[in-house]
């Protein structure tokens, strides 16, 4: 099982997702793919078994995916202060892997149905839902 953590600006996100998959599942493979390289960096300082960071590593990685996690932005162009740009978006969306996203407020859309949670709920709700994928 791959799971890819996307993420940039900071990185912040990403780290989180990685931590709290590392606590759960020590052997899974995790991919922290960064917009940035200070994104890549905290990601990896996290627990990710391997790293890259830019607009190909996105699009490479999205095809050998069975997991892609981090914030919803990843699926919007333009989105994340203008980090995510098309290719990325549409490699993320077009990838046949499971998205695991989380609602943010950096991409300019509103998710109808989602209602406004802490981080750390958010969190909670993905480590519960990739259970279901890696039990």
């Amino acid at each position: 099982m791959k799971i890819v953590v996307i993420d940039g600006q900071g990185g912040g996100m990403g780290k989180s997702i990685i931590e709290n998959i590392r606590k759960k599942y020590i052997d899974v493979e995790i991919i922290a793919v960064g917009t940035n390289s200070l994104a890549t960096s905290t990601m990896l300082k996290a627990g990710a078994s391997a790293g890259a960071t830019g607009e190909n590593a996105v699009i490479f990685n999205c095809r050998e995916a069975d997991i892609i996690a981090g914030p919803v932005g990843i699926c919007f162009a333009n989105s994340m202060h203008g980090e995510i740009s098309p290719s990325l978006a549409s490699a993320v969306s077009s990838s046949k892997a499971q998205k695991l996203l989380i609602p943010m407020s950096k991409c300019h859309a509103t998710i109808i149905g989602i209602s406004e949670k802490p981080f750390g709920a958010y969190i909670e709700e993905m480590m519960e839902k990739l259970s279901t994928f890696l039990h």
